[in-house]
């Protein structure tokens, strides 16, 4: 078979080129600029070749643009919306008569000179060295975090109904030295951090009870956050790569049945595996109306509402989480097999574990303690081998198959004991 195609020879003028054949004044703007860019990709290989790559890249620069993930961003409206008196604070029963103009209240001021009426000139006022109060309570939180309780205990709270702060000219020095050093929070909480005051024992001293006057430091429990990275991170499951979306771990089965409507796209709870299930729990997924039981038991806030404060509760509940919650009772027993290939005699295994859970070497009458125990269990252990099976293998964790499962599950008690401690779970 045969074709024809008409191939066009170098010296012809097709398409745009033709258009130089035509008189000037019949050549419009665009026309010429179609013109120039045709003849450049016809008689200059170089641009064509540079085209090429920028036609590549600018395909490529829009993929990726497509994968950045957005976000909302707040901007002032070009005429800000009116707002008028409520009336009784209805807020579907505006007074039209009594327009409102934006402003701080008149007994904390007025807004600096200069300032715009808007967001931007909220925070030059609140940020002002005429004004304390921002500085004030935010090196507050900061005490508040490191320390437990606030130089003003009810941080949430600096107005007429809070409490009186106990070292007022400590909070006053702070909170100049936040505003003149540029408002560096890594500088301020250096500062605490490596002060004396922190760096005291936490043990009570009989001649000064009230922990208040800040003479020893004050015995906390870890945030119900804190409790379960770290018992991740002394067994070596801890996953500490920085950002990702979010995951979800261990969660009991059929809780998010019972709280989502029918249509709700998060009805179903699909569990992740792998690096998931060991992620900080920074990266746990949350659902408002169904939040980790966990977590709730150690007093994490529903995110149903903002909390400045959270609450620290001693309850029965805590323990049994710490006992049988899949992740905890995981975590020991990869402990425990860490312990068990790391080191040799049950002496050295004791306190290496102690050291990993409480960072401090064990008394002669704890090692005792510890050692009757672990005798005990692998008595219990020994005359029922499939309660050890079935013991060492919760969790997705792969068991190590060189490990007799009678030591492994009488060392994951051990493990599950000392996470359990009062002392593993606070900051002393």
């Amino acid at each position: 078979g045969f074709y024809h195609r008409a191939v066009p020879a170098p010296w012809e003028l097709t398409h745009e080129l033709a258009a130089v054949l035509l008189p000037s004044n019949a050549v419009s703007p665009e026309l010429k600029t179609r013109l120039a860019q045709a003849w450049k990709l016809a008689f200059s290989p170089v641009y064509k070749k540079r085209s090429h790559s920028i036609e590549v890249m600018e395909k490529r620069l829009a993929e990726i643009d497509k994968e950045v993930p957005r976000t909302m961003v707040m901007k002032e409206l070009a005429e800000p919306r009116p707002a008028y008196l409520l009336v009784r604070g209805q807020y579907d029963h505006p007074d039209k008569n009594k327009t409102l103009k934006r402003g701080v209240p008149a007994a904390l001021g007025r807004l600096p000179e200069g300032a715009p009426d808007s967001r931007v000139g909220l925070a030059q006022w609140m940020t002002a060295a005429e004004n304390p109060l921002v500085a004030r309570v935010a090196v507050n939180r900061m005490w508040d975090r490191l320390f437990g309780t606030g130089i003003v205990r009810t941080s949430e709270d600096f107005g007429h109904q809070g409490e009186w702060p106990s070292h007022p000219e400590l909070l006053d020095w702070l909170a100049v030295e936040f505003r003149e050093s540029g408002w560096d929070v890594r500088r301020m909480l250096r500062l605490m951090l490596t002060s004396r005051t922190y760096r005291q024992k936490s043990r009570v001293r009989p001649d000064v009870r009230d922990e208040r006057l800040m003479a020893y430091f004050p015995p906390r429990r870890l945030t119900a956050e804190q409790i379960r990275d770290q018992a991740l991170y002394v067994s070596g499951l801890l996953v500490e790569r920085v950002g990702g979306p979010s995951v979800k771990p261990y969660h009991p089965e059929g809780m998010w049945k019972e709280v989502a409507m029918p249509s709700s796209n998060t009805r179903e709870y699909v569990r992740g595996s792998g690096d998931d299930l060991w992620r900080r729990s920074l990266y746990t997924y949350w659902k408002r109306a169904a939040p980790p039981p966990s977590l709730m038991a150690f007093d994490a806030p529903t995110r149903e509402f903002c909390t400045i404060r959270r609450a620290s509760t001693n309850t029965p509940l805590q323990a049994l989480v710490l006992w049988n919650d899949e992740q905890f009772v995981e975590a020991s027993r990869v402990l425990a097999q860490r312990t068990l290939t790391e080191n040799g005699s049950d002496h050295d295994r004791l306190v290496f574990m102690f050291r990993s859970c409480l960072a401090r070497r064990p008394q002669a009458e704890e090692l005792e303690v510890i050692t009757s125990a672990l005798v005990e269990f692998r008595e219990r252990f020994s005359t029922k081998p499939e309660d050890a099976v079935e013991l060492t293998t919760i969790g997705e964790t792969p068991v190590s198959a060189d490990l007799d499962p009678v030591e492994l599950a009488s060392w994951t008690m051990i493990a599950n004991a000392m996470l359990n401690l009062h002392e593993t779970i606070s900051q002393r």
